[in-house]
């Protein structure tokens, strides 16, 4: 990047603002998914006003920009796939106000959720949605990605939440979108379109959210089965009573033995179990909702049935729900867990059927996939394992990758249910959506004609996604 430009983002965002240091560009080339690329610059903008300033430069130079949040996507939605800017929104992170009278908040993009959950918890309230990555994630990525989790089951995704935002352009221009009331029928609902467009269309710099009541009781029960296949049909019988739990979690074998392997036995060593949580203002509500859970797992064959209120055992639980990801690379040595096909959804009650079909992709490649997730709403996981130096191997699993996104598409599902697109899906995300392509590229076009906003991403990706790697395979690096 020439010194002239650099020089003028200096004076919008001082010297602590930015860095083109060879340790922070590597750093800022990837975020958790498998792939890498450094920017030239890495920019952490303080307010909207200079956000806009570093737009105008970018646009007017032609310079690619890519904002980010905490980089914890999977699919490499962060990663600076062209070079140029990445905008980091880390600097941009308090709760502006909560209106509690109105039942909404406005915060920063660079906001942590378990900050706003802290923030909001001495007045009643929550942000529900509840990803994996709670502890780290950041509120501008969640919007950016319409990421959601555990509860959106019964909760919904980030989307549901979003009432209004402020962008900026890729020309500069400051936009606010949306209201702050509860209900807005007012034509285009641009914050919608917002919330999902994984930074391709600007850069998102606040967000009023709304407010939800946090249930006061919960309780947790824990059911193993004999197959996957009976722990799917589980949960599409307990959906379809209709019951609709607080979470609803499904792990295979594969992801039992990993985390038993790596965190001491934390969950009954089964061939497929689930966790369901149960909510609600009282215990007599809670304990009814269990005694339904108790009742359909026993007509679907559960093998044990473990209800608990000990919030020990519960966080156990759900530890080991949450440590699949880190705990399958330990599974086998030399072996790495990768993001792949990685957050499908699938109607809720072809959960058995999709899970099944895993097990035998699995088989035909000759590769480790573990299916876990959160199968309450249809929104399942595999991580595939294999040695990231093998390029055969990487072959092998991108190939049972494409067959498990296609089976995912032909049950009338999506390639991605709450980690975005990115790069790792762009090519099936261009079969899902074939007949929206052209309106896609059209909002595209329209919102940045010069193409400077994370371009190379979603409908404009070309080629095989193993490009880029940050694992040592020299064939893909």
């Amino acid at each position: 990047m020439e010194q002239r430009i650099i020089d003028s983002i200096e004076k919008i965002v001082g010297k602590e603002g930015y860095s083109t240091k060879p340790a922070d560009l590597y750093t800022y080339g990837f975020d958790a998914s498998i792939f890498h690329n450094s920017p030239e610059i890495v920019i952490q903008p303080r307010t909207t006003e200079q956000v806009s300033e570093i737009m105008k430069i970018a646009n007017r130079e032609r310079i690619p920009v890519v904002p980010r949040g905490a980089g914890t996507g999977l699919c490499g939605s962060a990663v600076p796939i062209k070079g140029g800017i990445v905008m980091a929104m880390q600097r941009m992170n308090k709760v502006k106000k909560i209106s509690v009278a109105d039942l909404w908040v406005d915060v920063e993009p660079g906001i942590n959720y378990n900050d706003l959950n802290d923030a909001l918890a001495p007045h009643g309230f929550f942000f529900p949605p509840a990803p994996g990555s709670a502890e780290a994630c950041q509120l501008g990525g969640m919007v950016a990605l319409n990421a959601s989790g555990m509860r959106a089951v019964k909760y919904g995704a980030t989307r549901d939440y979003v009432l209004g935002l402020t962008y900026v352009k890729a020309d500069g221009e400051i936009v606010r979108a949306g209201t702050r009331t509860i209900k807005d029928s007012s034509g285009y609902q641009l914050a919608r379109l917002m919330c999902g467009s994984e930074g391709t269309l600007g850069i998102i710099t606040e967000i009023t959210l709304k407010l939800t009541t946090k249930p006061k009781k919960s309780a947790y029960c824990l059911c193993t089965f004999n197959s996957i296949h009976d722990a799917g049909n589980c949960i599409a019988k307990l959906i379809a009573k209709p019951m609709i739990p607080a979470s609803c979690e499904l792990m295979d074998s594969i992801s039992i033995k990993a985390v038993n392997k790596a965190r001491g036995n934390p969950v009954p060593d089964c061939e497929a179990l689930c966790i369901f949580e149960a909510d609600g203002e009282t215990d007599e509500v809670v304990n009814r909702d269990l005694k339904i859970i108790e009742e359909i797992a026993t007509e679907a064959g559960a093998v044990t049935i473990t209800p608990s209120h000990d919030q020990k055992q519960i966080d156990a639980w759900t530890d080991a729900r949450k440590s699949i990801m880190a705990a399958l690379s330990a599974l086998k040595p030399g072996y790495s867990s990768v993001s792949l096909a990685d957050d499908m959804g699938v109607p809720i009650s072809n959960v058995p059927e999709a899970v099944k079909s895993f097990q035998e992709i699995a088989d035909k490649y000759r590769v480790t996939i573990a299916t876990y997730g959160h199968a309450g709403d249809g929104n399942l996981h595999t991580k595939i394992l294999i040695n990231p130096t093998d390029a055969d191997e990487w072959d092998r699993a991108v190939k049972a990758t494409d067959e498990i996104f296609d089976v995912c598409i032909d049950l009338g599902g999506t390639v991605t249910g709450e980690h975005g697109v990115g790069i790792a899906k762009a090519p099936k995300y261009m079969r899902e959506r074939a007949s929206e392509l052209s309106s896609i590229i059209a909002i595209k076009k329209a919102m940045d004609p010069n193409n400077i906003l994370n371009p190379g991403k979603l409908e404009q990706w070309e080629g095989s996604i193993l490009t880029g790697l940050r694992y040592p395979c020299e064939e893909y690096m």
